[in-house]
């Protein structure tokens, strides 16, 4: 099978191509490094020759309102050249509960993208995952200083991005979802919690505040982040990914 990974050079992307390529398939990653650009279109037509499946793992450059636009264009630029190109499968990577924090901007942008691909022209698969392990040091960084980390008390299942990565290549060679299939960690934490077990893996003796305001995810309700009932939960637990990163 012949897989065009858009987005194929990032951290989950990467991993996808690999375990595709382990598998037998042929799978080929594409980015603007080497030469295709979803926001412009261009190197489209030429990377969806002959796939029969399009995974799309790419990311808005920012989170604020400039992410609408982005998945606005990329995704009617991928669908309508995955049409001209017959190509018979369309895979994207989403959030888990991103429906249910309008107040984020970055988050109506990827309800927006999946709304664009479900009444698209190509049959289609969502894998929702929850947040990964590898962003929760800069989720901290972004409201710490050098004696404290501010963090909300907000519940998340975080999960290893090369959990997410085996998910998405068995969806991209699987038959299309037409729905959704949702991923997340083996454990539930508080952010701030889970803040407190990195800073003491890493030996950092700054101190976690409950602050209900800090980072982006403050804005996300009650356990909207948490895997609901028929999710797929993933082996790897974050203290084990501790250990070894």
């Amino acid at each position: 099978m012949k897989i065009a990974v858009i987005g194929g050079t990032g951290l989950i992307g990467s991993q996808v191509v690999r375990i595709l390529n382990e598998q037998g398939h042929e799978a080929l990653p594409y980015s603007p490094s080497t030469g295709v650009d979803l926001v412009s279109g261009k190197g489209l037509d030429g990377a969806l020759k002959g796939a029969d499946v399009v995974v799309n793992l790419t990311n808005s450059p920012t989170f604020d309102d400039a992410s609408l636009a982005f998945f606005q264009t990329t995704m009617a630029n991928l669908l309508a050249a995955a049409k001209d190109a017959g190509v018979r499968h369309a895979v994207i990577l989403s959030i888990v509960g991103v429906e249910k924090v309008p107040d984020l901007a970055y988050f109506r942008a990827k309800v927006l993208q999946e709304d664009i691909l479900k009444a698209g022209p190509v049959p289609y698969s969502i894998v929702r995952a929850t947040q990964f392990f590898e962003f929760i040091d800069a989720m901290m960084s972004w409201t710490s200083d050098e004696t404290s980390v501010r963090l909300p008390a907000a519940p998340i299942q975080p999960i290893a991005a090369a959990d997410v990565a085996k998910v998405v290549a068995e969806v991209a060679v699987g038959a299309p979802l037409q729905g959704t299939r949702n991923i997340a960690g083996p454990d539930v934490f508080t952010l701030d919690e889970l803040g407190r077990v990195t800073l003491e893996a890493r030996g950092d003796k700054r101190t976690v505040v409950i602050d209900t305001t800090a980072g982006m995810l403050a804005a996300a309700p009650g356990d909207v982040l948490i895997a609901k009932a028929g999710a797929d939960i993933a082996p790897t637990s974050y203290r084990e990914w501790l250990k070894s990163h």
